[in-house]
């Protein structure tokens, strides 16, 4: 008798859903014999790289016959200073994904439980699951995180809160106030994760930035990714910053060379591109604004969101939205995996794409695929 495979994984990989990114541009292209294609669905930097970032990672290619730095030293002292923390305070990651995996697989096991908000990035309840411990879900307020519910739920096994600010997929976020009245109320024995993936575009008075935080809260750990505004998504690097304890502990658990020789080139690179960084959040800026506007002119609901995406509410189930949108070359995010089965998650674009989402938008509703 053959041997029964399933059986073998650990029984929180059993019942795990493979993570869903948005349709690749190619393979909408092969599926519908499509030549012209808009992807507005993962929270991609529409600008393309930055040219130093480019320039640096070809030429680091030349390096490819070597292993990279393992400890990221060039990497960890820029950042150090731009941020104005220690180098022994960094863990680099495969994406700042990586590093909310590492978390979970350094502080959570069987027997333990983490706490995340109804809404919140689904990697959370991805990396929970597949160690064994047990996630309470908190009931969200509105589309966002209730952190007088997420310290109530806090449990005597529970070793972590994931907190996403700015929320993904919603894009509201949590101001200085309440984030830090919340913090004030968390056990020291259980690690905060601050996950700031898209602060550069945060760009409101209130909004905390959580690095402040870790002087006062050696329980915090704060990942960042390059992916978003600093256009390295493909390149696949990010981080995260906690106490010297914490990240020697993260350390210990991150695989080797988890992080390209380019991709930590690029990242070097793109840290002095200031002008990027601008025209990056000023483009994101304008792109918000228009498709706002559009979503208001066709009478269509949406989410405030302070990230590079914004939620749009449907009145009917978003699927066949989505469906119809791909006919008209245009890839955009359904959440159903979320629990928001009539809302679409649309990534911030270039004026002319974002110009073609809410032309195709208009079409669906002339035709009545919006009732």
């Amino acid at each position: 008798m053959a041997c029964d495979v399933f059986a073998l994984a650990n029984v929180g990989v059993q019942g795990l859903h493979p993570y869903q990114p948005g349709k690749p541009i190619e393979e909408l292209q092969r599926e519908l014999g499509l030549t012209s294609v808009v992807k507005l669905a993962s929270n991609e930097n529409p600008l393309g790289p930055s040219p130093l970032a480019m320039a640096a990672a070809q030429a680091a290619l030349k390096q490819s016959h070597l292993y990279p730095d393992a400890s990221g030293f060039d990497l960890k002292k820029k950042l150090a200073l731009k941020l104005g923390v220690s180098e022994n305070q960094f863990t680099l990651g495969n994406g700042s994904n990586d590093v909310l995996d590492l978390i979970a697989r350094t502080f959570l096991s069987a027997g333990s439980s983490a706490v995340f908000s109804q809404y919140a990035f689904i990697v959370y309840p991805i990396a929970v699951q597949a160690v064994g411990a047990r996630a309470i879900v908190t009931p969200a307020k509105n589309w966002g995180h209730d952190l007088d519910a997420m310290a109530a739920a806090i449990e005597p096994d529970t070793k972590v809160v994931f907190i996403a600010n700015p929320n993904n997929p919603t894009g509201n976020y949590l101001d200085r106030a309440s984030l830090s009245a919340f913090l004030a109320k968390v056990p020291e024995h259980v690690i905060v994760v601050l996950d700031e993936a898209y602060i550069e575009f945060a760009g409101v008075e209130d909004f905390p930035d959580g690095l402040t935080f870790l002087s006062k809260y050696p329980n915090i750990i704060v990942t960042r990714t390059f992916s978003k505004a600093y256009g390295l998504a493909g390149l696949r690097i990010g981080y995260g910053v906690s106490s010297p304890q914490i990240a020697d502990l993260l350390n210990r658990v991150r695989a080797p060379f988890n992080v390209s020789i380019p991709a930590m080139s690029a990242a070097l690179a793109v840290l002095d591109d200031d002008d990027y960084l601008i025209r990056s959040q000023q483009v994101n800026s304008a792109g918000m604004q228009q498709l706002c506007a559009g979503f208001e002119a066709l009478g269509l609901s949406y989410i405030p969101s302070v990230g590079n995406f914004v939620a749009l509410e449907l009145p009917c189930d978003a699927m066949p939205v989505y469906q119809a949108l791909l006919k008209e070359g245009v890839i955009v995010r359904p959440v159903g995996v979320y629990q928001m089965p009539k809302h679409l998650r649309i990534s911030i674009g270039l004026e002319h794409e974002n110009t073609r989402c809410l032309n195709a938008l208009q079409k669906l509703k002339s035709e009545g695929v919006l009732d």
